[in-house]
C-alpha cells in the first residue's frame, strides 16, 4: 500500500507536464511499414503501464478519457474486444540537476589586471545549479493482430508539484497536445 501511495501522486505530477509555462516537449513516432488505413477502432491494454498495483487508478481513467476523446475525433471507433488498435501509457518522474558552471576568469580582474588585482576566491565565480522534476508520459498505440507497436507519442516536460491538484485538466491538454502531432485518421 505504501507503494501505491507514492505510485500515484508520482503518476499524477508526471501527468502535469502541461502545466510547465512552455509546455512539454512532444516527439512523435510511427512504423513506415505499418498500413494505418486499415485501423479503424481502439480499445486498452488489460494493464496499461500507469496500473502497477492490480487495479485501475484515476491517473488511468483520466488518461482514457482524453484517449478516447481524441482517437474519436480522428473517427475510430471504441471497442472494448477485439479492436484493430490497443492503447497503452506509461508515465515516470525522474529527479534532474543542471549546473551551469562559472566563466573560466582571465588573466585577473576584468581580464587586464593580474597578480594582486586577481578575483577574490569565490567572488563571482560560482555554478548555477538548478533542480527540478522531469516527466515524462507514452503513449503507444500497438497493431493488436501483429502485436507490434504502430506509433509512440512522448511528452517530456518539467513538473510543478503545485498542478497535482488539477491533475485531471493536465492530463487533457498533454494528451490533446501529444495527438495534435498525430497524423492519421479512421480508415484512411
Amino acid at each position: 500500500m505504501k507503494s501505491f501511495r507514492l505510485f500515484l501522486p508520482a503518476v499524477a505530477a508526471a501527468l502535469t507536464l502541461a502545466g510547465c509555462a512552455t509546455g512539454p516537449d512532444i516527439k512523435t513516432d510511427y512504423h513506415r511499414g505499418a498500413d494505418f488505413s486499415a485501423y479503424r477502432s481502439f480499445g486498452f491494454v488489460e494493464r496499461p503501464g500507469t496500473d502497477r498495483q492490480g487495479y485501475e487508478s484515476l491517473t488511468t481513467q483520466y488518461l482514457k478519457t482524453a484517449v478516447q476523446r481524441e482517437m474519436s475525433a480522428r473517427g475510430y471507433r471504441y471497442v472494448p474486444q477485439s479492436p484493430d488498435l490497443l492503447v497503452n501509457f506509461n508515465a515516470r518522474l525522474q529527479e534532474k540537476v543542471q549546473v551551469s558552471p562559472a566563466p573560466v576568469p582571465m588573466m585577473g580582474y576584468y581580464g587586464y589586471r593580474g597578480g594582486l588585482y586577481a578575483p577574490w576566491p569565490g567572488y563571482g565565480f560560482y555554478n548555477d545549479v538548478y533542480s527540478y522534476t522531469e516527466g515524462t508520459l507514452n503513449i503507444d498505440l500497438v497493431d493488436r493482430r501483429q502485436m507490434k507497436l504502430v506509433w509512440e507519442g512522448v511528452a517530456v516536460g518539467s513538473v510543478d508539484a503545485r498542478d497535482q491538484a488539477n491533475a485531471q485538466q493536465h492530463i487533457d491538454k498533454t494528451v490533446a497536445q501529444i495527438f495534435a502531432k498525430y497524423p492519421f485518421r479512421a480508415g484512411q
